[in-house]
């Protein structure tokens, strides 16, 4: 048997999981694969290169930086993170991630896309720390709207969330049987249809089927709370989710509400630590 660890995305609340899996990093955990979709990509990345601690730096350190994130950078480039700055200075200049770690990493690695020509969920797995990796994991974090279209290997490729949102049913088909997943959403948390469709399909009216997949995305979401539940009662998976809704917005440049964020991870990530090591323990 095979564990994993799935995160969803939730840009800012990201910081959420990220607390969480630092705490599962500085005790030795280290599941035989991590899938994660945006935001749980963005920082899960971290994961494999066995840097707890990076993704709330990074955040902090650049919060108020408008090289890295400003309405400045996306009436320039139009791309609300700055993909030059925010995906490649930072990770090879000002807060190096570490290459070797990740590709002697073990550990499984998939970052979820969404193809932008046929609505579909991209799995993609990567093995090698590259620019071209680099630009994997910013096309699953790249936010309709807030972001270009990516073009990556005769693929073109925006946020994970929009296709897949929860991917445990994805990393069960693959082989994964035990798996944690961290949600980025209180329990009893359902959905609603997007109120910026409108904008949406100007913006992508060249891309039916991801209009057609972001108009209906509410209800994949819901339903895969509803497998994710499933699951948590037969015992395959375990989630982790906050105790209530998580008060930061999807671009926030306070370091101090990120540092919030990112410790209510960790007392999440401390209070649940004996319940993840005991059921990563029960593979057999």
């Amino acid at each position: 048997m095979k564990t994993g660890l799935v995160l969803e995305g939730g840009a800012m609340r990201g910081l959420f999981t990220a607390g969480i899996i630092d705490v599962m990093m500085e005790n030795d955990i280290w599941p035989d694969g991590l899938v994660g979709v945006s935001a749980g990509a963005a920082f899960g990345c971290n994961y494999k290169s066995r840097q707890p601690g990076r993704a709330i730096r990074y955040n902090m350190r650049f919060a108020r930086d408008r090289r890295y994130c400003s309405w400045q950078s996306w009436l320039k480039t139009g791309d609300l993170f700055n993909a030059e700055f925010a995906y490649h200075t930072v990770p090879t200049q000002y807060d190096k991630f570490d290459d070797e770690a990740f590709e002697q990493n073990p550990m499984a690695f998939y970052a979820v896309c969404t193809d932008v020509e046929t609505g579909a969920a991209v799995y993609k797995q990567l093995t090698e720390s590259t620019p071209l990796t680099y630009d994997w994991i910013r096309a699953s974090a790249s936010m309709p709207l807030a972001s270009r279209v990516v073009e990556l290997e005769g693929q073109k490729v925006l946020d994970g969330g929009v296709s897949d949102s929860i991917p445990l049913e994805f990393f069960e088909r693959i082989g994964y049987d035990r798996n944690v997943v961290i949600l980025t959403q209180p329990s009893g948390y359902q959905k609603q249809h997007n109120r910026l469709m409108p904008l949406m399909r100007m913006a992508l009216r060249r891309y039916p089927e991801m209009i057609r997949a972001l108009d209906g995305r509410h209800l994949m979401y819901n339903r895969q709370l509803d497998y994710v539940a499933q699951a948590e009662r037969e015992g395959r998976c375990l989630v982790i989710r906050p105790d209530a809704p998580i008060a930061i917005g999807h671009v926030s440049h306070d370091p101090d509400e990120m540092r919030r964020v990112y410790d209510s991870g960790r007392r999440k990530g401390e209070e649940q630590l004996q319940r993840i090591l005991t059921f990563y323990r029960r593979q057999a």
